[in-house]
């Protein structure tokens, strides 16, 4: 159940929502786990505005993006590493109307502790997450 933050300056995206599901999408897809509710409920992109100003390179250049992925442990090998970072680039490009974008888009995959899951109220260990899972897709 992937978190994804979306960090980049005001107006640089037009539909903040549809930003939002297109990620989460192609994360759940990328991630290739069964589509059922506790994915579909709990895959969330967060788009977050800086204020001009806010955000520079070295050279004082504010015109990036910054994703940050939050997974859970292992839940993205080599290939699916590679794909989420290139579609989640071109996702960012292609709502912003700028596909130059992809050339300063920063994606950073992040993984979760064993336990440092939290969802429904319990911190869930990898073990757990598959258990949930498992018993949604049986009806137990």
């Amino acid at each position: 159940m992937p978190m994804i933050d979306v960090y980049a300056a005001t107006g640089t995206f037009a539909d903040h929502h549809q930003l939002a599901v297109d990620l989460a999408t192609a994360v759940m897809t990328i991630e290739q786990v069964p589509d059922i509710g506790m994915f579909r409920k709990n895959t969330a992109a967060f788009v977050h505005e800086l204020p001009a100003g806010s955000l520079a390179n070295v050279n004082g250049d504010g015109s990036y993006v910054r994703i940050q992925l939050l997974t859970n442990a292992g839940a993205l090998d080599r290939d699916k590493q590679l794909a989420v970072v290139e579609q989640l680039s071109q996702i960012v490009a292609t709502a912003a109307d700028d596909p130059t974008l992809i050339e300063r888009t920063w994606v950073l995959l992040t993984e979760a502790a064993p336990g440092g899951w939290g969802l429904q109220g319990h911190a869930y260990t990898n073990e757990e997450l598959v258990l949930a899972a498992r018993a949604e897709l049986h009806g137990s």
